[in-house]
Parts: structure tokens; sequence; C-alpha cells
């Protein structure tokens, strides 16, 4: 018999609403799995009052007979959601031991007053989202539970590795340039960054407000669907980029492609495309290899395969990283040491306080950021810097628009490696910007992505298929996805397992 963290979100929602455990029982259960995994460093912050006292709740609304999709479910929060039954860090010495004095719109959705999921902990990240492999953490790195000689994938690592880990059955992450696509590949799970503006940034720490995007990471499609449902919608009157747009029932809506398309060929009609910027030189052969196996199984499914090209792909890499560093530079100034987060214990006047509290509460990469921000913001280099690179990002959106006449999504790899050993870019950050080139792209149109477990690469590491679609999609992704890992298995394979 199965235990409780090998099954899905939905399998555990199932359990639930037939009474088959309760969920303080599964809380319990996964609480202890927390504690004797803690070497992976996915956690920052459990509390078993606070988690157990929501599982009661929990049980008390199955027990008069309400059932939402997801009520009693456990999940946990990457640690950029503010929360108030949990201290909220960003990964930062900036903001140890802060506690919030309200719920982030996604939290609120998903917990005791929507969804009904219960919160195990806040999981670990880069510094402010910082980072592409979750060793730019104030804290600790963590470790990919593939390999724990290896970076899980950054930011959302520590909401990876959780998952991977069968820690918890889902959480949350944020994706500002492939942070929650990036770290799902690296780590064999399923992740899906929504159109921005689907969800809520209210309460998310800010690191580039134009590109910070809330979304679900899981083991599978469907329970990415179910998340998303309950996460997505208009937060009009407190995030003025929300759009104003009705929540989807996603899982519905798949589970209806699904029906409607049930046969041998179930994706017949839709078409793949691929960018041959995607499939050049830049990309090891072994994550070829697996994202060319994938794409062989979508074709058994009936899509057909295009080529298409985005020729801006490469300038993705210096736009971003002058248009989020500028938007974090300007974000981050809120942190003086006056209002709120860590202030320098000695200082001799203002100006001294506001440069020790800063220079001790900031990392070396939140800090190297804050500095270019500043830098290309500044009198004499906006136009040349700032002005250009949006510019050109409106440049990027447009190829995606010319490249969706030809194919309804648009696929390829996530990442051009799989995960890389801890400290091993630590030196050359470049290296780890690199890491982004095929997910800063469609982070800057703004458009849903998602990864999808597709098999392994070099030293038996997971790489995942990235799945691009146009504004609003997400269904259509993750209705193909569900297609892809009906017929597939790598979505259920697990750590310590053979690949």
């Amino acid at each position: 018999m199965s235990a409780l963290h090998d099954f899905s979100v939905a399998q555990l929602a199932a359990k639930l609403a037939a009474k088959e455990v309760s969920s303080v029982e599964l809380a319990q259960h996964f609480l202890a799995r927390i504690q004797s995994q803690d070497a992976l460093g996915a956690f920052l912050a459990t509390d078993e009052a606070q988690s157990l006292a929501q599982a009661r709740a929990a049980d008390a609304r199955i027990a008069v007979g309400e059932h939402t999709p997801l009520l009693g479910v456990p999940l946990a929060h990457k640690d950029v959601f503010v929360t108030r039954d949990f201290p909220t860090t960003a990964g930062s010495k900036m903001l140890a031991n802060y506690r919030s004095p309200f719920d982030a719109t996604v939290v609120n959705r998903l917990g005791s007053n929507g969804a009904g999921m219960v919160s195990l902990g806040k999981l670990n990240c880069d510094e402010f989202a910082m980072g592409s492999g979750n060793d730019n953490s104030a804290y600790k790195p963590v470790q990919n539970p593939w390999d724990i000689s290896r970076v899980p994938g950054g930011s959302s690592g520590g909401s990876a590795a959780a998952v991977a880990a069968r820690l918890v059955p889902a959480a949350t992450g944020t994706d500002t340039g492939g942070s929650i696509r990036q770290p799902a590949s690296l780590s064999g799970i399923t992740g899906i960054k929504p159109t921005y503006g689907r969800c809520s940034r209210y309460g998310m720490v800010a690191f580039a407000s134009s590109l910070d995007q809330a979304g679900p990471m899981a083991r599978s499609a469907l329970d990415c669907a179910l998340l998303l449902s309950a996460m997505a919608g208009p937060d009009l009157d407190r995030d003025s980029t929300s759009l104003d747009m009705p929540a989807a029932d996603y899982a519905a809506e798949l589970i209806a492609a699904n029906t409607k398309a049930a046969g041998s060929h179930p994706l017949q009609g839709l078409r793949i495309g691929l960018p041959t910027q995607f499939f050049g030189a830049g990309c090891s052969a072994d994550v070829l290899a697996a994202v060319r196996g994938a794409l062989a199984e979508l074709e058994k499914l009936g899509a057909t395969l295009v080529d298409v090209s985005l020729p801006l792909t490469e300038l993705s890499i210096p736009v971003y990283y002058v248009i989020a560093p500028a938007e974090a530079s300007s974000n981050l100034s809120r942190y003086d040491g006056v209002r709120y987060g860590h202030r320098a214990a000695e200082y001799t006047d203002l100006e001294d306080m506001y440069k020790k509290s800063r220079s001790e509460g900031f990392g070396d990469e939140v800090t190297r950021r804050i500095m270019i921000g500043t830098y290309v913001l500044s009198h004499g280099y906006y136009d040349a810097y700032y002005l250009k690179a949006q510019k050109i990002r409106r440049l990027i959106a447009e190829d995606f628009q010319k490249a969706f006449t030809q194919c309804d999504i648009i696929a390829g790899p996530v990442s051009p490696t799989v995960a890389w050993k801890i400290g091993e870019r630590s030196d050359d950050p470049v290296a780890s910007y690199l890491a982004d080139i095929y997910t800063l792209s469609s982070s800057l149109a703004g458009l849903p992505g998602m990864s999808v477990p597709a098999g392994f690469g070099a030293h038996g590491m997971p790489v995942g298929l990235q799945l691009i679609g146009n504004y609003f999609k997400e269904a259509q992704l993750l209705s193909t996805a569900h297609r892809f890992q009906q017929a597939t298995d790598w979505h259920q394979r697990k750590p310590g397992a053979a690949a």
C-alpha cells in the first residue's frame, strides 16, 4: 500500500472527502516527514501547533458536509508570500523574524478563508527571489533530492525540492524570469507560471513588479490545475496589475477537454511550435535528447510539430537584467532600517545607519542587482539602457505573437543543462543568468508557461519540457501537459528510484 506522501493532491482530496483519512492525520504525517528530512534545507519555518489548528478546522468543515476540491490537503508557501501564522523572510537577513499582520491574497485564497488547504510552513528561496540555484538564500542552500550535492533550481528551489522529496504534495512559487519553471525542471516536478496578472501580487514580497507572478508547483498538471483554480482571479482593490477576469475552474476545463478529445490521438489538431533558437548549440545534448523524446510522444498523441522563430531570444538576457534590477532597486529602497527590516546595532548618524543596515541585511547577489538597477536608472543612462530595454521587451512580445499565428503552443527545453553542483557557479553570476535563457523571453512578454517532467539527462538528473501558451491559455497548457502525463510516467518518478 502506498504511503500517504506518495499520493497526489487529487488523490488526497478524494481520501479526505471519503473520510478515509483526516486532515490532522495528513498534517502529522507530513510534519514528521519534514522533520526527518530537514537536512535538505527546503523549509525555513514550521509551526506544528498552527498547522494542526488549521487541519482541525478543515476536519470540522468536512464533518458538516462541506466540500471543496482542496479542503484539508497540506501545502507549503514560498517564503516571499507574507503570512500571519508563520514568519516571512524572503530568504534574507533583512527580514529575519518579520511577522506580517496579514496574509497574501494567494495564501488567503488557498487557506482557511478559501479553499481550506493546510499550511505546513514556509519554504526556502533565493534571497528576494534573486537567483537560479537557491544557493543565494541567506540561511542555507537547498539540496536537490535527486542528488544532494546539486542545486534544486531557483528561486523557488525550496518549493521544488519539498514537492520532489514528498515533504508536501504541493507548494506555491513565484516566477519572475523562470523561477517556477526552472526549479520544476531541475527537480522533476510540474510547475506553471500563469499569464501576468492572473494571480494577485498583494502580499508577495516584491522583486520586479512588472514580472513577478505567483503559480503552483506540484507533481502533476491536474494537481497544478486544482491549485491554480483557487489561486487565480481578480484582486483589483489591492493589486493594480490584477487582471479583471473571473477565476476559471482549470481542473474542470482540463477534464472536459480530455473527455472531448478521447481516443488514441487526443492532441489531434494541436500545432506545437519549436523555436529554432531553443534547439541550438547552447543546449546540452542530454537535455535535447530528453526534450526530443517528449516531443515525439506528443506527436504520437496527434500533435503536429512546426518550426517557428523567436529571433530576439538572445536579447532576453540583457533586457531582463536591465529591467528586473531596475525595478528591484526601486522596490528594495524601502528597506532602510527605519520602518522595518534589519537595523544595524551601531551607527554614527542617519546616513551611516542606512549604509550599515543595508550592507548587513542584503547578500551579495541582491546588492549586485540593486547596484545594476540604480545605475541603469540614473541620469544619463535611463534612455540608453532602461528605456531601450523596454522597447526591445515589446519587440520580444511581438515575436511571440507572430509565432502564435503558426502554432497553438510553443515547446522546448526549460534549462540548457541539468542541475549543477551547489556552489559551482557562486563566483560566476553570468553562468547562473544564462540558465534562464529559455524562460526569460516569455516572462518579459507576460505569457503563461509551464515545466513538465520529460525524462532524465546527465548524472540521472531530471529534465523538464517547457510549454508556452498565448495569453490566458493556461487551460490549454494544462490539458496538453495532462495528456502527456497520462501517456508517460516521468512525473511519477521519485528520488531514490531508478531513473
